[in-house]
């Protein structure tokens, strides 16, 4: 049945077939607004193709799909102004400063002009950057680009942020003070749909979703699927069931 109403994302029956390869197979799923939802799987498993769907950046074969009550087939343009997608690679310009990469977004954005010194200011104060705002951007480390990346994903107030390995390759301190943050923006309305493959992450989710060859394994919270996987096992957590879902078809 298709629903939307309280639901930030809707998607009922969504498949992606490249040629005769099914690269996601028919998932159906909802994420609440203002919930922080993690989509976990290893690779090749079809979160990016699932999110590039989301996104509007491919259509689907077959299914149904909202995002922030836009049509996934027919409203693509529409999905991308309501939403925010930092990637796992990093794309802002290297060779560009904190405070130009800022500007140049804000134009992609089409954030109105007037508004651009006070977004500008929210984002460095935001990401603590304001005292390397004119430095090259390539010569901050890893997790200052990190946060500028989350920094620009937000000029536009989004309703949606999609945030794809937010973490992978920084510091454990880092790793703590972007979850803090995330958990902030969720607090304030903001629906954040997250993958990681870093599993004490994904417990700072309400809801996740595992997927595996295309296919929906098991949903819940992670309190939930470990309960359901291991019942009579105190000890485990979602590394266990992340194992053993995820190894269970090459046995």
């Amino acid at each position: 049945m298709i629903r939307s109403g309280s639901e930030a994302i809707y998607v009922e029956d969504l498949k992606k077939r490249f040629g005769r390869f099914v690269a996601v197979d028919k998932i159906t799923f909802s994420v609440k607004r203002g919930e922080i939802f993690g989509f976990l799987g290893p690779n090749g498993a079809g979160k990016s193709t699932t999110i590039r769907m989301l996104c509007g950046i491919i259509t689907p074969t077959s299914g149904y799909g909202r995002v922030a009550g836009h049509d996934i087939f027919s409203d693509a343009e529409e999905i991308k102004h309501s939403i925010g997608y930092m990637s796992q690679k990093f794309s802002l310009y290297e060779d560009m400063t904190p405070f130009e990469n800022i500007r140049f977004y804000l134009g992609i954005y089409n954030v109105p002009f007037k508004q651009w010194e006070d977004r500008i200011e929210w984002v460095l104060d935001m990401t603590r950057l304001q005292d390397v705002r004119y430095r090259i951007t390539r010569e901050l480390p890893p997790g200052w680009r990190q946060r500028l990346a989350l920094g620009c994903a937000l000029l536009h107030r989004p309703e949606i942020l999609f945030l794809d390995e937010p973490t992978s390759g920084v510091d454990p301190i880092t790793r703590q003070n972007f979850w803090e943050f995330i958990n902030h923006l969720a607090q304030d309305g903001m629906t954040v749909f997250v993958t990681t493959h870093y599993m004490d992450e994904a417990r700072n989710c309400q809801k996740i979703i595992m997927i595996n060859e295309g296919r929906i394994v098991a949903t819940g919270s992670p309190s939930e699927i470990i309960c359901t996987m291991f019942p009579e096992r105190p000890d485990a957590d979602l590394n266990d069931v992340f194992i053993h879902l995820m190894s269970r078809k090459e046995r």
